[in-house]
């Protein structure tokens, strides 16, 4: 029997009206479960602030999130991540890439992020199709293309650190186009590196960002738990982006709506509630925290 879902177009701000208030703060007469609770905590913030909060948090709870990081750093343009930047040292009074490079013990992943760090401090705006060439050919003669066939992680470091996401993206696009398959088919083998893996998954996101999400979606949705943390992470960060693409993609990989898949998971109640009407009724990208705040709410 099919899961019936109410596509209301007010779905979403009925409910932030409950729970917030009719002058868009918290309304403590309300009670909200802790899900809904840590979902609207998080929405109810500006983008930036809202990423560096999550960068904290991939940092600081449990084990490094590193998955969580290479997201943040890899779907916001460079001005974005300086606004991140200034956010995390406001709130937590340190600064995210030194706390990046002190994670413990190392990890690939670290060094990925490291120098995407970099590159949003370096990068040239303007993409070039001759350069992604000459790049792809780089990565191919020091990956698949020599003796061993091992990647050679320096290099990668080197064009991760000197290019642009968007300029990153054609290098892949010019990869597939010049040997026939995705990058990433070739770091997919038996035996293969730490650092081959974590790049792997830096390349999905970065090639096919709406494929990406909706595997990380349904991976959250249907694995042997839910993943309520991740699952409320990517809605509240896509959602202002490009979640109809995501939902598209979605439905393309399992043939099934995003909130049909939310309402099959997903007990019955306001965090349900707010999930499915996050992909049916996306809010506009400028006023989702203004619309939270109340009129005497600073940013901080």
């Amino acid at each position: 029997m099919a899961t019936e879902i109410h596509d209301d177009g007010d779905d979403l701000a009925q409910l932030l009206q409950t729970a917030t208030g009719a002058n868009g703060q918290r309304n403590g007469a309300v009670a909200v479960s802790p899900e809904m609770s840590s979902a609207l905590s998080l929405f109810m913030l500006d983008p930036w602030e809202r990423d560096a909060v999550l960068a904290w948090e991939a940092l600081e709870r449990g084990e490094t999130n590193y998955r969580a990081l290479v997201e943040i750093f890899l779907g916001r343009k460079s001005s974005h991540i300086q606004l991140i930047r200034q956010a995390y040292q406001r709130k937590f009074r340190r600064q995210l890439e030194q706390d990046i490079i002190n994670i413990e013990p190392p990890h690939a992943f670290q060094r990925i992020l490291i120098a995407l760090a970099t590159s949003h401090k370096a990068h040239q705006a303007d993409v070039s199709q001759h350069l992604a060439k000459c790049d792809a050919r780089r990565l191919y003669e020091t990956g698949e293309g020599n003796s061993s066939g091992a990647i050679e992680e320096a290099v990668v470091l080197e064009i991760v650190s000197k290019r642009s996401i968007p300029q990153l993206k054609l290098t892949f696009f010019s990869y597939r186009h010049i040997y026939g398959h995705d990058y990433s088919k070739s770091l997919k083998k038996e035996g293969a590196t730490e650092f081959a893996d974590a790049f792997r998954m830096f390349v999905k996101c970065i090639f096919n960002t709406p494929k990406y999400y909706a595997k990380m979606l349904h991976t959250s949705l249907k694995g042997t738990a839910v993943d309520r943390s991740a699952l409320t992470r990517v809605m509240v960060s896509r959602a202002e982006l490009d979640m109809s693409e995501i939902q598209r993609a979605f439905k393309r990989k399992y043939g099934v709506e995003i909130q049909e898949c939310i309402c099959q998971s997903i007990a019955c109640g306001d965090y349900r509630d707010f999930l499915v009407a996050m992909v049916t009724k996306t809010p506009p990208a400028a006023s989702s925290s203004n619309l939270l705040r109340g009129p005497n709410q600073g940013s901080d």
